[in-house]
């Protein structure tokens, strides 16, 4: 079992999350550091399920996975140099810094599209959180929030979701509803761990019934 955590361990954890709050300062799009909280809330969550794994890494990853990501940051390459020089400086492992990068840079919805990546257990922990935290009424919140700040059209009839969606057209703007059926409705099924398929579960239901509710009350016909 990995999940405890030894002094060393916890002051560097303390200091990741000062770096990714002051990285994460001006975000306005949903990953922001109320976001990371709650991946990382999740995580420990998951992790009580998953003793095998370690909660150090998982963690840290969770603290991280959105700091190199191309949504968040205006370039992705310094974002990685920055990222690990910060990782030598707090004397994390080689191994230690490999394991996380696999995790951050691997995990996205995006970049399993066209082919899904192959995690570690603890990537799949994080992933698992991360997609969590997309669902339920935080997800909804979410959608509509990040749509706004990119000037996405909320809804439009005439717009039919997209069915085949890759890496490249995956990027382009569409409907704040559509993002439901694109990829929110799809999460529950792709959940790794036992514990984040159940929890699932309960905040699908609610973002069906929302849409459901949505467009009977955009049609009038509610």
């Amino acid at each position: 079992m990995n999940n405890q955590r030894n002094n060393q361990q916890v002051d560097v954890i303390q200091a990741i999350q000062a770096f990714v709050k002051q990285k994460l300062a001006n975000d306005f799009s949903g990953h922001d550091m109320a976001h990371i909280e709650r991946v990382v809330r999740l995580a420990e969550q998951i992790l009580k399920y998953e003793p095998k794994a370690n909660g150090f890494i998982v963690i840290v990853s969770a603290y991280l996975h959105d700091v190199i990501d191309e949504k968040v940051v205006a370039d992705v390459n310094q974002a990685i140099i920055e990222l690990r020089d910060y990782l030598i400086l707090q004397a994390l492992t080689d191994s230690e810094i490999k394991m996380i990068f696999d995790i951050i840079e691997n995990m996205s919805y995006r970049k399993n599209l066209n082919q899904k990546k192959t995690l570690s257990l603890e990537g799949q922990i994080v992933q698992d959180a991360d997609r969590l935290d997309a669902l339920g009424a935080i997800g909804i919140a979410r959608t509509f929030y990040y749509g706004g700040n990119k000037h996405h059209i909320m809804y439009d009839p005439d717009i039919s979701p997209r069915t085949a969606l890759n890496e490249d057209n995956y990027k382009q703007p569409n409907t704040v509803i559509n993002h439901f059926y694109e990829k929110l409705f799809l999460l529950k099924d792709k959940m790794n761990t036992p514990i984040a398929k159940k929890l699932a579960e309960q905040r699908h239901h609610f973002l069906v019934e929302f849409v459901n509710q949505f467009e009977k009350e955009w049609l009038g016909k509610d």
